[in-house]
C-alpha cells in the first residue's frame, strides 16, 4: 500500500489531461468516493454499483481483486471476503471525466453479487409509463 502521505494517483490537470492524457487522476466526490460500476468480465452483466475511496480503489489496483467502500458500514470492504463471491477484476476502466470507475470481473464462489442473494444487484426493473410504478422481477434468480 502507499503511504497515507503519498498520493497514490496522479494530480488532476486540464480538461485536455484528463479527457485525453494517460496519468490515472480519479475525481472523487466531496465525501472521497468514486462510483464503481461492476459487471462480469464474461456475459457483460451489470452486477453492481457502488463507491471506493482512495483506499479501496488504491487495493484494487495493487491485489486484482475488488475493494470497495461500504457508505452504511462506513469501512473498507473487500468483496467475498466473507461469502466467498471474491471478485477478480479482469479490467479497470474510467470514463472521460475519470470520476466513474468500470470494473469487469469474474466472480468467484456461488458466482453470486447481490447480499440479498441474487446473481447481480440489479434483479428488478421499473416499468416506463406510469407512477407509482411497481417493481417488476426480471429474471434473474437467486444463487444462494
Amino acid at each position: 500500500m502507499p503511504s497515507e502521505s503519498t498520493p497514490p494517483f496522479a494530480a488532476r490537470g486540464s480538461a485536455a489531461e484528463i479527457e485525453e492524457g494517460t496519468a490515472f487522476a480519479p475525481k472523487f466526490d466531496r465525501d472521497g468516493l468514486v462510483t464503481a460500476v461492476t459487471t462480469d468480465a464474461k456475459s457483460g452483466e451489470l452486477l453492481m454499483v457502488a463507491w471506493m475511496n482512495a483506499e479501496a480503489l488504491a487495493r484494487t489496483i495493487e491485489t486484482g481483486e475488488a475493494w470497495y467502500w461500504s457508505r452504511s458500514r462506513n469501512e473498507l470492504w473487500h468483496k467475498g471476503d466473507t461469502s466467498g463471491q471474491i471478485q477478480t477484476v479482469k479490467e479497470l476502466r474510467t470514463d472521460c471525466d475519470q470520476d466513474t470507475v468500470w470494473l469487469k470481473v469474474d466472480v468467484g464462489g456461488d458466482g453470486g453479487c447481490c447480499h440479498v442473494g441474487y446473481k447481480a444487484c440489479f434483479y428488478r426493473r421499473v416499468p416506463l409509463g406510469k407512477l407509482p410504478a411497481a417493481l417488476e422481477r426480471t429474471g434473474i434468480q437467486k444463487v444462494r
